[in-house]
C-alpha cells in the first residue's frame, strides 16, 4: 500500500510516518515547511533506514497537490494545517482559508486521481463545551467551540461526512486527538515548534533550555484537585499508532474515533512529572485564567479499544522520559 502523508514533517507526521515505514508501508510526504524542518527527513531516516520520497507543496496550490497525488496513492493521511488556537483568534481568516480551503484542494485531486481513502488529523476542541469532564464520539459536535481553529476541524469533519454521503466509494476516519506530548525513544524525532509555542509541553522545554524564563501556568482555582486544568495527554508514539490501526480496519463512509488514554493530568502534576524525570526545578509562575479553557477534558477511548484493537500504552512518565531525550539529542 501506498500512502501520501500531509503535514508529514511535523511533529504527529513525523511520528506516523515512522510508525508507517517499520510497518511496511510505502510512503511519501508532502508538506510547505511552514511549521517544520526539512531535516526531520534525515531523522526518520535515521530512524527506519527509508529517507521518505519529500514533495514541498502548500495545499493551497491546487495545481502542484494534484501533480503529487496523480503518481498513485492508496490512501492519504492528512496532518496539514495551522493549529495555534491563539493565533486562530487573532487571523480567523488565514486558518479559514488554510485549513479548509487546503482540505478541499486535497479531496478534489483525491477524486481526480482516483484515491478514495483518508484519515483526518481532528481534535478533541470539535466537541466544544459539553458540561462534562468525559467525551466520547457519539457526542454532538460543533457547539461552543472557542477559537477559529477549533471550529475549522469541526467543518473539515462535516466536510468528509458529506462528501462520503456523495460518493459511495469514499472511506474515511477521523481521529480526534486530544493532547499529545512525548518524543520518539531514539530521540531523534519530537514536538519543535517555530516561533512561540502553544502547547505546554514545548514550553516546558523551552523552560529547560532558558530559552523562556518561567513557564505560565493559566489559573489555579479551577474545581480540579489541585486548582489547575486536567487534560488527557497521550504520548504521540501511540498517537502514531492509532493511524496505523486506523488503516489497517478502513470501512466504507465516515467513521471517527478518540485518540486519547482515558486519563487525566493536570498542569501542576506535568510540571512535577518533568521536574522528577529530569532532577530539576522547572519554574513557573501562576498567570490569570485563558478565556476558553475548560477545567477538565479526558477522552472516552473505548470505541478505539473495541473496533481498531487499539489503546495507549505509554505513560506520562516514558513521555518526559523521551522528551529529555529529544532535548538531549
Amino acid at each position: 500500500m501506498k500512502v501520501l502523508i500531509t503535514g508529514g514533517t511535523g511533529y504527529i507526521g513525523s511520528h506516523t510516518a515512522v510508525e508507517l515505514i517499520q510497518a511496511g508501508y510505502e510512503i511519501e510526504i508532502l508538506d510547505n515547511l511552514f511549521n517544520s524542518k526539512e531535516t526531520v527527513l534525515d531523522k526518520i531516516k535515521e530512524i527506519t533506514g527509508i529517507r521518505p520520497v519529500f514533495h514541498e507543496v502548500d495545499l493551497l496550490d491546487y495545481q502542484k497537490t494534484s501533480e503529487v497525488l496523480a503518481r498513485g496513492f492508496d490512501m492519504v493521511i492528512h496532518f496539514a494545517g495551522l493549529k495555534a488556537v491563539a493565533e486562530s483568534v487573532e487571523k480567523p481568516l488565514w486558518y479559514y482559508e488554510n485549513n479548509i480551503e487546503g482540505t478541499l484542494n486535497l479531496l478534489k485531486a483525491m477524486k481526480k486521481t482516483g484515491c478514495n481513502s483518508l484519515i483526518f488529523s481532528s481534535s478533541a476542541t470539535v466537541y466544544g463545551d459539553q458540561g462534562v469532564t468525559r467525551l466520547d464520539e457519539s457526542m454532538e459536535t460543533g457547539k461552543g467551540i472557542t477559537n477559529p481553529y477549533g471550529q475549522t476541524k469541526f467543518m473539515i469533519e462535516q466536510i468528509l461526512q458529506d462528501a462520503c454521503v456523495a460518493d459511495q466509494d469514499l472511506s474515511v476516519v477521523l481521529l480526534r486527538y486530544f493532547n499529545p506530548v512525548g518524543a520518539h525513544p531514539s530521540g531523534l524525532i519530537g514536538e519543535e515548534p517555530k516561533g512561540i509555542p502553544n502547547n505546554l509541553m514545548p514550553i516546558v522545554m523551552k523552560v529547560a533550555t532558558g530559552e523562556i524564563p518561567a513557564l505560565s501556568v493559566y489559573g489555579d482555582d479551577y474545581p480540579t484537585p489541585d486548582g489547575t486544568c486536567i487534560r488527557d495527554y497521550i504520548h504521540v508514539v501511540d498517537l502514531a499508532r492509532g493511524h496505523l490501526a486506523a488503516m489497517e480496519h478502513m470501512q466504507k463512509g465516515c467513521t471517527v474515533y478518540n485518540l486519547g488514554t482515558g486519563k487525566g493530568t493536570s498542569v501542576l502534576e506535568m510540571i512535577k512529572a518533568f521536574e522528577d524525570a529530569s532532577g530539576k526545578t522547572l519554574p513557573y509562575q501562576i498567570a490569570p485564567r485563558r478565556a476558553g479553557d475548560l477545567p477538565e477534558l479526558i477522552a472516552v477511548p473505548d470505541k478505539a479499544e473495541k473496533e481498531l484493537g487499539w489503546k495507549a500504552t505509554l505513560t506520562i512518565d516514558d513521555a518526559m522520559r523521551d522528551t529529555l531525550k529529544f532535548l538531549g539529542r
